[in-house]
């Protein structure tokens, strides 16, 4: 027997598809969307978690209506593509590793995700579901330059959801990257979505999300009916 695994990519702007190998994310890194979800937003060290890769889906996508969920959530969010090996790097050489940016969705199972919380679970089943990832392609940093900063934004049906600034991470990307390092070595084909500030929300079957990130491709994902039916 076969058995034949197709690679999960990314459109590059400009250059070759980005080949995913792992995705990381960050939970509650701005402050008022930690306090909307109930918890102390003092700067704590941040702590990450995982989607499987082939969660991506690509912008323009309609994406299912989860099974086993009825809050199905967004979160906008910067992504950072990483370029190159990177163990316990410090935050000052972090940028070197970052291959480039885009804008991201993190949709959540919300109840899934609170069912586990409360239980003192994992969120596995919560976040790393089937087109948990939407992804708008890559912007390579060496055309964006270093992003510290800028308008990060959504919409549901044109109506304003979420509109924050990078500015406003409790950990900036540097920061993050250094600190994911010491926990695993990073390496080219990484993904790391950055976390998602204030006004999260459910969608519904036909809604239409838009995403942007200041200076990089928008995200245009709209949510089908459910998977089984």
């Amino acid at each position: 027997m076969t058995i034949t695994v197709s690679q999960t990519t990314i459109p590059v702007i400009g250059a070759d598809p980005f080949p995913v190998r792992r995705i990381y994310c960050v939970g509650r890194n701005y402050r008022a969307h930690a306090i909307e979800m109930g918890f102390d937003p003092d700067r704590e060290p941040p702590f990450f978690f995982m989607k499987p890769a082939d969660a991506i889906v690509p912008t323009g996508s309609t994406i299912a209506y989860p099974p086993r969920s009825e809050n199905f959530h967004f979160e906008i969010e910067l992504v950072v593509a990483i370029g190159k090996a990177a163990q316990n790097i410090s935050v000052e050489d972090a940028a070197s590793v970052i291959y480039g940016y885009a804008t991201g969705l993190d949709m959540t199972r919300r109840d899934v995700q609170m069912a586990a919380r409360e239980k003192g679970r994992p969120w596995d089943m919560g976040k790393g579901f089937d087109e948990s990832a939407p992804c708008a392609p890559i912007s390579r940093i060496e055309d964006t330059g270093e992003i510290t900063g800028g308008a990060i934004s959504l919409t549901v049906n044109g109506e304003p959801r979420q509109d924050s600034d990078l500015k406003a991470l409790i950990w900036n990307v540097n920061e993050v990257i250094a600190e994911l390092s010491t926990y695993n070595t990073l390496e080219p084909g990484d993904l790391i979505f950055t976390g998602t500030p204030e006004g999260v929300g459910p969608v519904v079957a036909g809604d239409r999300m838009l995403g942007k990130v200041e200076g990089l491709a928008d995200l245009e994902i709209t949510v089908g009916p459910a998977a089984n039916g």
